[in-house]
């Protein structure tokens, strides 16, 4: 029977460096040079390669590729444990090569494109010479591709792209955008006449494309084949997402612990009053049922695919938002007044939850899609009462038993017994 919990030994060694690496070179690094990987002073340039070289030097770098897409090929549970580290600081996903919205682009630009796209795209893109934004929702249909308007209309040997989109996180700050169209995927330089990115929001851009021209091979995979290449974005990555966000639960969990322990209210540590200790416990089984399910999927994953694992993957999206919303709130309300600050994590995790409910498409359409598909595993019942329906299932065992009851008489008279004292009960 395989059932087990376990990491295997050679691979916990992999985790423990991690968490060591995290803990004394990255998380100081983020204190003194905040957003070093993108620092244009060439000595934080360095110290930061020489930081990620040790990560290569650990076959750790762009985690999240397959090895067919020239990454160390980990499997999406392996990936779960390292970015449940990984998740905890800020900074560390840049510094293991695995930050969105690179990730995703990257994984398009690995499984899709041409071998000239990659020199031209993927290769600085993994070596952070370059970074991108995915460019996919709209104002008027939000994450619903069935509601896009963007288009690329073929001219001559160019395609020109019309359209608006809405929240394009980090877009102000990219190289290059993936722009999802109605009839593909393309990829266009921010630089580009005709892209036009509005003063608000500032993180989140709204980006309009006025006849904005790329060349044909800017097409990423095949035409009409948007849909696809998303999926593909999308489908590990949440898990990789639920991970992280587990970490930031955990970092909180931590935080409300140490501080109910740390204050004093009414005469008694706070960690002594049984509302606090509510808020304790509650959020602990949360994070160990997430934690669990999520792994699961991912193990779930690696045995069959994404498609045959996309309910769990949907369920695990609309859960962790839950759950963070939950545990940064009980830490929040912990730790008082200093947890509505910005002094701490907590005030930044709360506020963001609700954006998690809304990314990688809202909690409602995940939540429809999984009753949907969980529907189809069921049929209705026949007849007028369900299949639990006590009458009509004592009526069946009465007739499933009569043989051995004509084959006993002394069974039948005790079985006759019960049938009138419970007749009697009733």
């Amino acid at each position: 029977m395989a059932w087990d919990f376990s990491t295997d030994p050679e691979f916990q060694e992999k985790l423990d460096w991690v968490a060591w690496f995290c803990k004394e070179e990255v998380e100081p690094l983020e204190y003194v040079f905040p957003y070093a990987v993108r620092s244009p002073d060439p000595k934080v340039k360095a110290y930061v390669r020489s930081l990620q070289q040790q990560v290569k030097d650990q076959g750790l770098w762009a985690l999240f590729l397959d090895e067919e897409l020239g990454g160390p090929g980990l499997g999406q549970l392996k990936l779960g444990l390292l970015n449940e580290i990984i998740g905890r600081y800020p900074s560390a996903p840049q510094m293991f090569g695995a930050a969105a919205p690179d990730t995703g682009n990257m994984e398009m630009l690995a499984a899709y494109g041409t071998d000239e796209q990659k020199k031209r795209w993927l290769e600085p893109l993994l070596n952070q010479e370059m970074f991108s934004a995915y460019s996919m929702t709209e104002p008027q249909g939000g994450s619903d591709p069935n509601l896009f308007t963007t288009h690329a209309n073929r001219d001559g040997d160019e395609w020109v792209i019309n359209g608006e989109k809405w929240f394009t996180s980090a877009g102000r700050v990219a190289d290059i955008l993936f722009v999802m169209c109605t009839n593909g995927m393309f990829v266009v330089p921010r630089e580009t006449l005709g892209v036009e990115i509005m003063p608000e929001p500032r993180n989140h851009n709204h980006i309009k494309y006025t006849d904005v021209r790329v060349p044909l091979d800017h097409l990423l995979g095949p035409e009409d084949g948007a849909k696809v290449l998303a999926q593909r974005r999308l489908g590990g990555g949440r898990i990789h997402h639920a991970m992280r966000t587990i970490a930031q639960c955990t970092l909180a969990f931590d935080m409300m612990c140490e501080r109910a322990l740390s204050r004093e209210s009414h005469g008694k540590i706070i960690g002594e009053h049984q509302m606090v200790q509510e808020k304790i416990a509650d959020s602990y089984a949360s994070i160990k049922m997430l934690r669990l399910f999520v792994l699961e999927t991912a193990w779930k994953i690696d045995n069959t695919s994404t498609a045959e694992a996309r309910t769990d993957i949907a369920a695990v999206k609309y859960t962790m938002a839950k759950v963070l919303r939950e545990v940064s709130f009980n830490a929040l309300h912990i730790l008082g007044s200093l947890g509505t600050t910005d002094l701490t994590p907590l005030q930044a995790m709360y506020a963001g939850a609700p954006t998690m409910g809304i990314a990688d498409g809202v909690d409602e359409v995940h939540k429809a899609t999984v009753a949907r598909r969980v529907l189809k595993e069921y049929r209705p019942h026949e007849g007028n009462w369900p299949t639990e329906y006590y009458p009509a299932k004592r009526e069946a065992a009465w007739v499933k038993m009569q043989p051995k009851l004509d084959a006993d008489p002394e069974l039948r008279a005790s079985a006759e017994a019960y049938q009138k004292y419970l007749a009697r009960r009733r």
